[in-house]
């Protein structure tokens, strides 16, 4: 190895055109090695088999990193799709927490409290009022809002 890991090392940059890649696949051929021998049968020149060698690793590295890729370009596109999803739903509850300013204090507590799923007996409860008074509140913040809404022109 001493004598030919120059050359290996050459043929591996060029095969992967890589200097970082070349070592690891040059790592990778020699931990291999040993167990690879018993495929030396003796009829081509030791560098010749050590070239097939890396060769065979260089196109088996190859594959795997292109079903790697294939792989990480499905997650790719699921993430881009789900920060998507984030980004509306931060623009909705930036919209939401500036929109409830504008509401009565009684009507702005309500929906605080029911949009933090709490029942509408719960909130009752907390504000010290009927459940059939959370509701019509509700209801009340709701026409407000999606009147702002259209005001607005927010979808």
């Amino acid at each position: 190895m001493a004598r030919v890991y120059d050359r290996l090392f050459r043929l591996c940059f060029r095969l992967t055109g890589s200097q970082h890649e070349a070592e690891d696949l040059c790592q990778d051929i020699c931990a291999a090695l040993p167990s690879k021998l018993n495929t030396y049968d003796r009829k081509a020149r030791v560098t010749t088999w050590l070239y097939r060698v890396a060769v065979n690793a260089a196109h088996d590295r190859r594959r795997r990193m292109a079903t790697q890729a294939r792989a990480a370009d499905g997650w790719r596109d699921w993430e881009v799709n789900r920060k998507a999803v984030d980004a509306e739903t931060r623009e909705r509850m930036d919209w939401l927490s500036q929109a409830m300013r504008t509401l009565p204090d009684e009507l702005c507590d309500t929906l605080a409290l029911t949009l933090d799923n709490m029942t509408h007996a719960e909130a009752g409860e907390v504000l010290g009022v009927a459940e059939g008074t959370v509701s019509w509140r509700l209801a009340e913040a709701r026409r407000i809002l999606k009147s702002l809404r259209k005001e607005e022109g927010v979808t």
